[in-house]
């Protein structure tokens, strides 16, 4: 323990999660932040997870690191579901032995996506590819290993770090009149910053209280919904107050952007659950958009040497 604070130890370092969680517990009275990542820790070699994570003395594991790669998960789904599945049972049983809670990150890649409505967190599971599937996996072994558990699915997430949508929107927009982006995916952009505010308040509950009600599963999402092309019409707006790259988008069917993973036509998650019992609530969208945007053109300006 730092003073009065819990220690948060979190797996993984450079993750768009993890670094967000990172900048909020830097001004976080109730939580000590701490990232355990490669090489430490390394979710690939499972049986090394123990002795790492028991020598931190955690209050509260955040079990955040993941294979990320959606389609490069479709020729290494062994290697995905080591690290989504096998690694996170591991860090749940060990938040048993120690007898503190954990929670864990999932994805809406766990719904096929045919659901006209947002999902709810008893709709049936039905991954469509390799690296839902390996998510899943990490699901049902984390609730195996360890009833004090939260799942928290989220989608579509962005920030100011890392590799994400937004920055790679804005990123080929230089230099560039137009771009084609996909406008029959329905999702919920999300912001990693205001993931790791609600993470927070989530493991401030759950440390309150034994409730069982504020274990399981819930949904955290961006409140909105858009298509990746709405997405990317609201990124450029918002740069073009900020003069930064802008350019016209070509909403083009799924269908003239194959990719090696088959991506749900519908990942709207349906919040409400995580509202009722959590009193957590993410912001729009587009509110959360507009902040990322707006931070990214003022580093940019400030690497011009202009501020």
């Amino acid at each position: 323990m730092n003073g009065s604070r819990a220690r948060m130890v979190v797996t993984g370092r450079y993750g768009q999660v993890v670094q967000s969680l990172l900048e909020r517990g830097r001004y976080s009275d109730r939580f000590e932040v701490i990232a355990i990542g490669r090489p430490e820790l390394d979710l690939s070699a499972p049986d090394s997870i123990e002795a790492i994570l028991r020598n931190v003395h955690p209050d509260v594991i955040v079990s955040a690191a993941a294979y990320t790669a959606v389609d490069q998960a479709e020729t290494e789904e062994d290697a995905a579901t080591v690290v989504n599945g096998v690694a996170a049972g591991k860090i749940a049983a060990l938040a048993t032995e120690l007898d503190v809670p954990v929670i864990h990150l999932s994805t809406d890649y766990v719904f096929d996506g045919s659901k006209p409505l947002a999902y709810i967190e008893s709709d049936p599971v039905a991954p469509l590819g390799a690296y839902g599937r390996s998510k899943l996996a990490g699901e049902k072994a984390v609730a195996e290993a360890t009833s004090n558990h939260v799942i928290l699915r989220t989608a579509w997430v962005y920030s100011p770090f890392g590799k994400n949508f937004l920055k790679t929107m804005l990123r080929l927009a230089e230099g560039r009149d137009r771009l084609n982006v996909v406008d029959d995916q329905i999702g919920n952009p999300t912001s990693a910053l205001d993931i790791a505010d609600g993470i927070l308040k989530v493991a401030a509950n759950v440390l309150s209280s034994d409730a069982s009600e504020l274990r399981g599963i819930f949904h955290m999402a961006g409140s909105g919904e858009a298509s990746w092309a709405d997405f990317a019409v609201e990124i450029f707006a918002q740069s073009a107050l900020h003069a930064g790259p802008t350019v016209d988008v070509a909403r083009i069917p799924s269908s003239q952007y194959p990719t090696q993973a088959k991506r749900p036509v519908n990942s709207k998650l349906e919040c409400s659950k995580l509202g009722e019992i959590h009193d957590v609530r993410l912001p729009d969208w587009r509110k959360s958009t507009a902040k990322t945007v707006a931070r990214l053109a003022q580093q940019q300006y400030k690497e011009q040497g202009q501020g």
